[in-house]
């Protein structure tokens, strides 16, 4: 998620001080993604520095109001516009948590796959059972809650099925058939060649899944 651009949106709408900057955040987003207010000033610095905004004028509290320049406008309308790319490559650390247990030597990773998957179904329960706490529930702020909880609700899901699919494809493998002990040869410098299956785009392959 980019709070850069969520905080020059906002900013689009008019100008802002840090902590009001971080109330409508949090109005915009169901308050599921905190910031605090160091980091809405450390973004500010940034997009100063690169000419997407600029200070304005002092009130009489002493807060600064921050103002978009025509440049961080533009960018609002680029970020809009344009779909979110996902990486390539998988920095999730479950996948990878499974993905090295099978290969390790005497590892029931069937009882890490059926512990992770109670805490993913706990997960999704506490989801299920979210309330907006807000003071109108017809109103925007409750919407913007309910679709960020409806996208962890629907990960939450995905996450159990992906851990029934991987339970699934390790059992058509004799036990410990899987497992790697280390490898001798000398691993050379640099880093390893990328698989070019992994790194193809999506429009090359026509499905990320």
């Amino acid at each position: 998620m980019s709070v850069r651009q969520s905080l020059l949106a906002i900013l689009d709408q008019g100008p802002c001080y840090g902590y009001q900057l971080r109330t409508e955040f949090d109005r915009r987003t169901g308050s599921t993604w905190p910031l605090n207010v160091g980091q809405i000033y450390n973004t500010l610095d940034r997009l100063e520095r690169d000419g997407l905004v600029v200070k304005g004028d002092t009130d009489e509290q002493g807060h600064v109001y921050w103002e978009i320049t025509d440049a961080g406008s533009s960018e609002v309308r680029d970020w809009l516009a344009s779909p979110v790319e996902r990486s390539s490559g998988t920095r999730d650390e479950l996948a990878i948590k499974l993905a090295v247990a099978s290969t390790l030597p005497g590892v029931d990773v069937a009882q890490i796959i059926h512990a992770q998957r109670r805490a993913s179904l706990g997960q999704l329960q506490e989801l299920n059972r979210a309330k907006y706490a807000g003071s109108n529930p017809d109103g925007p702020e409750e919407l913007a809650w309910s679709l960020v909880v409806d996208s962890m609700i629907f990960a939450a899901e995905a996450e159990v099925r992906w851990l029934d699919h991987t339970e699934q494809r390790l059992a058509l493998h004799p036990e410990h058939a899987m497992a790697l002990t280390l490898s001798a040869d000398r691993p050379k410098r640099g880093r390893p060649a990328k698989d070019p299956a992994i790194t193809e785009t999506p429009a090359a392959t026509g499905s990320v899944r």
